[in-house]
C-alpha cells in the first residue's frame, strides 16, 4: 500500500501534529469511537455481547437493556507561574528535550479547583494561590480524554520545587525570554553536538502549547481565588 501511495505509515500521535485542525479532529474522534468500541463487547452486567447502533453513537446490551455510550476521562492540564516565570516539567516518556505544563486525572468528586490544586501539589510540592480557565481540547491518548486547560498562580515566595519523581523526571522553572525562544525553534528534535537535546515545546496543536503562547502573551492571570 506505501509503494502503491507513495507514501508511509507513521505513528498516529505524531499524524495528528501534521494536520490541520479539522482534520486533526475527525481522525482522534474516529480513533477515539474505535477504541471505545473495542473495548466495550460485552455488558458489563449481563455479560452478554453489545451490540451499536448504525452511527456507532452507542452499544446497547439486548439482554439488560443497558445502553452503553462513549465517555471521556476529564484531566487538567496546569500551567504554573510565578508572576514572571512559567513551570514546565517532562515524564521519560516524552521526547528527548519536550517539557510542558503539568496534567493529571480529575479524581471521583473533585471540582476543577480541587483538581488542579492536588495535582500542582503532588506533582512539584507547590501551593495555588489563584487559578484562571482557559480552554478544552478532546484528546484521544492513551484513552480518550477531556483535557481542560487552566493557568496558576503560585503563593508568593513559595517557589521551591520539590518534584515528585514517582511521576516526573524533571521540572523546573523558565523564563519568558527561554519560553519565548523554545517557541521560535524550527527543529526541536534536533540532537546538539554534545549529544543533549534543546528545551522544546509540545507542538501547536497541542492544548499545552496554546497555555504557554498565552502565558508569553500575557505571563500574569487575572486574580481569581483557588
Amino acid at each position: 500500500m506505501e509503494t502503491e501511495l507513495q507514501g508511509s505509515f507513521i505513528e498516529l500521535r505524531k499524524a495528528l501534529f501534521r494536520l490541520n485542525v479539522k482534520d486533526a479532529s475527525l481522525l482522534s474522534t474516529a480513533q477515539a469511537l474505535l477504541r471505545w468500541h473495542d473495548a466495550h463487547q460485552f455488558c458489563s452486567r449481563s455479560g452478554q455481547p453489545t451490540k451499536k447502533n448504525v452511527a456507532g453513537s452507542k452499544r446497547v446490551c439486548p439482554s439488560s437493556k443497558i445502553i452503553y455510550y462513549p465517555q471521556m476521562a476529564p484531566v487538567v492540564i496546569t500551567l504554573v507561574s510565578d508572576g514572571t516565570r512559567c513551570l514546565l516539567a517532562r515524564q521519560s516518556s516524552f521526547p528527548k528535550g519536550m517539557y510542558s505544563a503539568l496534567a493529571g486525572f480529575c479524581d471521583i468528586g473533585e471540582t476543577l479547583e480541587e483538581a488542579v490544586q492536588r495535582e500542582v501539589a503532588e506533582e512539584v510540592g507547590l501551593e495555588v494561590d489563584r487559578l484562571q480557565y482557559s480552554a478544552s481540547q478532546h484528546w484521544p491518548f492513551p484513552n480518550s480524554s477531556l483535557m481542560i486547560a487552566c493557568h496558576a498562580i503560585v503563593k508568593p515566595g513559595q517557589t521551591e520545587i520539590q518534584v515528585n519523581l514517582r511521576e516526573l523526571e524533571a521540572a523546573a522553572w523558565f523564563s519568558h525570554d527561554e519560553v519565548v525562544a523554545a517557541l521560535k525553534r524550527d527543529r526541536p528534535y534536533a540532537q546538539q553536538q554534545d549529544g543533549t537535546f534543546p528545551f522544546w515545546l509540545p507542538p501547536k496543536l497541542a492544548i499545552a502549547h496554546q497555555l504557554i503562547k498565552e502565558w508569553v502573551e500575557k505571563p500574569t492571570c487575572p486574580s481569581l481565588p483557588a
